[in-house]
């Protein structure tokens, strides 16, 4: 699963990518994404630094945040001119109310613009852990529906999940989408490296489980909310529960709540460490 694993930064990260990028693979895949606080030239240019220093690009497109038709028309073929619109991940986005006319990632997709700008793959969020403000039914519905849509418009897709702390769930949630017919790759989002206090606050934030709970199954102390977190435990309980036959394709993602640089680091000793173990 490390062999082709992913990584995500912000559009502010452009400096932290150039510091780490010895230490990526060349060919790794970074999505880039869409945060309020950004425009649509530090998009671009987060697009084309990604591309510029041998990855490969995946903007995030978020469905709410997205102010018109014209807009996203803009940003795609901003994309599409500097050659990084061939990957994207499509997402609903956080904004509670639409900021423009699309409602959900499946409207971005419904909307005919990325195929006509040159995208080629896309990646659709999973939640396997839920989501504090969807209902588990509408999850399922709008996994279900885009995966469809993907295959009837011969795009290319995966599944990119929300992260999380402990395996058992993320498996067993792998194995509802399979069983619902639902057979692209599937990367599990990972925490990278990062100090407790702000792994404790993204958790709260996205609604994946209590401090408690979190810390019993990641390995931490909460007598000791200074100290650093890797997902050492979770990521070897995932290789040693993983089976090909019934979840399928996975990958990881991770999301560099410590930095780029820290995640990579991070990356490369515990591959070092897993293959001195073998």
């Amino acid at each position: 699963m490390l062999e082709d694993f992913s990584l995500e930064m912000t559009g502010k990260d452009v400096a932290q990518l150039e510091q780490a990028h010895a230490g990526i693979p060349r060919g790794t895949r970074v999505n880039v994404t869409y945060l309020g606080n950004e425009d649509l030239r530090m998009r671009l240019d987060a697009a084309r630094a990604v591309k510029r220093l041998g990855f490969v690009p995946v903007p995030h497109i978020s469905a709410r945040r997205i102010p018109s038709r014209s807009d996203l028309e803009a940003f795609l073929a901003g994309l599409a001119a500097d050659g990084t619109a061939e990957n994207v991940f499509v997402v609903g986005g956080d904004p509670a109310r639409p900021e423009g006319p699309y409602e959900d990632a499946l409207a971005v997709l419904r909307s005919g613009l990325l195929e006509r700008h040159g995208v080629r793959h896309v990646g659709i969020s999973g939640y396997p852990e839920g989501h504090p403000a969807i209902t588990e039914r509408t999850l399922w519905s709008a996994l279900t529906d885009k995966s469809a849509h993907l295959a009837a418009g011969g795009l290319a897709g995966d599944v990119i999940t929300q992260f999380g702390f402990a395996v058992e769930p993320v498996l067993a949630w792998v194995e509802r989408v399979r069983a619902r017919g639902v057979t692209v790759p599937i990367r599990i989002g990972v925490p990278g490296p990062a100090g407790v206090r702000r792994l404790l606050g993204y958790a709260t934030r996205f609604g994946v489980g209590t401090s408690a709970s979190i810390a019993r199954k990641y390995g931490f102390s909460l007598t000791n909310l200074m100290g650093t977190a890797g997902p050492d435990r979770f990521l070897r309980d995932l290789a040693g529960q993983y089976d090909v036959h019934r979840h399928g394709d996975l990958k990881v993602h991770f999301y560099t709540f410590g930095g780029l640089s820290a995640t990579s680091e991070w990356i490369a000793r515990f591959r070092a460490d897993s293959e001195v173990g073998a």
